[in-house]
């Protein structure tokens, strides 16, 4: 954003370059094409090769933009010559949810405004990349997501609006990040509507009070029996759908999924034991407490309930899960 720029003087319909790749940013995308918002190019991620098979196949906010008819852009690197372009279509503002890439100032400084990022947590806690799973993996019991302004830092921007979502029981990443998607065109619209009526005055983040996230990989999937009851579900839930929370059975990994917290019972903990199946789902020990899972994926084959997996590969009640892999 120009410093210098009086927040009065923000337009009421600004020219937008919108800037996104991921399933999350396609309902921001969607309002502003609906509300009549003009979007001069849209800009996502190159098309990459995806899934078993490894086809290739373009960014859900590309197949968007497709069939509106939106001019795209899918720049490898956000470099000079693709400044030149961005300069050429000369937006007012950069609208940038979930694109994938650190955004360079003087890209930023492209539009006269600079950029609006609709970011997937209450900053400053949960900078960076996924922290809608982070959230649910850290056991949180609310979230939301904040509108601001773009500066070069990772998330550093002066804040602009909040909103808090509460976490339900029992929530994945995966439930969690379509609820906050859906809710983010709104927060935008009102953001956009603030800011040309003069309401919003941008609030510099605490940065005493800042965290980051990491990007997930498959390893950190890998579930400790040691660790309390309480963590081992914050993970599993964290990493459903993307990538799995797992332990290892007889050589084979297992997917775990729908996890809660399993009644106590009278006797020790065994780490990683069975305590066997019930109408609710398989019980197993941890460090402290127990679990209780619902849905188990062998290796090659779909999402089952444990009642259907354990069908077809029992475990006996007392026997352990958890080698190293």
């Amino acid at each position: 954003m120009d410093p210098q720029a009086p927040h009065g003087s923000f337009p009421a319909r600004p020219k937008i370059v919108f800037m996104g790749t991921p399933q999350f940013a396609v309902p921001t995308l969607q309002v502003l094409i609906s509300e009549g918002y003009e979007v001069a190019s849209v800009i996502t991620q190159p098309d990459r090769p995806r899934g078993r098979g490894q086809k290739v196949i373009p960014s859900p906010v590309k197949m968007l933009a497709v069939e509106n008819h939106l001019t795209i852009l899918q720049p490898e690197k956000l470099d000079e010559s693709f400044l030149e372009i961005l300069l050429a279509v000369k937006p007012e503002l950069l609208v940038v949810v979930a694109f994938g890439q650190i955004i360079p100032g003087k890209v930023l400084g492209s539009a006269p405004w600079g950029g609006i990022n609709v970011h997937a947590s209450l900053l400053p806690k949960y900078r960076g990349s996924a922290p809608i799973q982070w959230a649910i993996i850290n056991n949180e019991q609310e979230t939301g997501l904040t509108t601001m302004f773009m500066d070069e830092g990772m998330d550093t921007g002066p804040i602009l609006l909040q909103q808090k979502v509460p976490i339900r029981a029992g929530e994945t990443a995966g439930e969690l990040h379509d609820r906050l998607s859906g809710l983010a065109p709104a927060l935008l619209l009102k953001t956009l509507k603030g800011l040309a009526e003069g309401g919003i005055e941008p609030i510099e983040q605490n940065e005493s009070a800042a965290t980051y996230t990491s990007k997930l990989t498959k390893e950190d999937g890998q579930l400790d029996w040691s660790w309390p009851a309480e963590r081992l579900c914050g993970l599993i839930r964290g990493l459903d759908p993307w990538p799995g929370a797992f332990t290892v059975h007889k050589g084979k990994m297992l997917k775990l999924y729908r996890c809660s917290l399993a009644e106590t019972r009278a006797g020790g903990l065994v780490p990683g034991r069975i305590r066997g199946l019930t109408e609710k789902g398989l019980e197993i020990d941890t460090g402290k407490g127990a679990i209780r899972v619902r849905e188990i994926q062998a290796p090659g084959k779909k999402r089952m309930t444990v009642q259907e997996f354990m069908r077809g590969s029992p475990m006996a009640p007392g026997s352990i899960i958890g080698e190293k892999r």
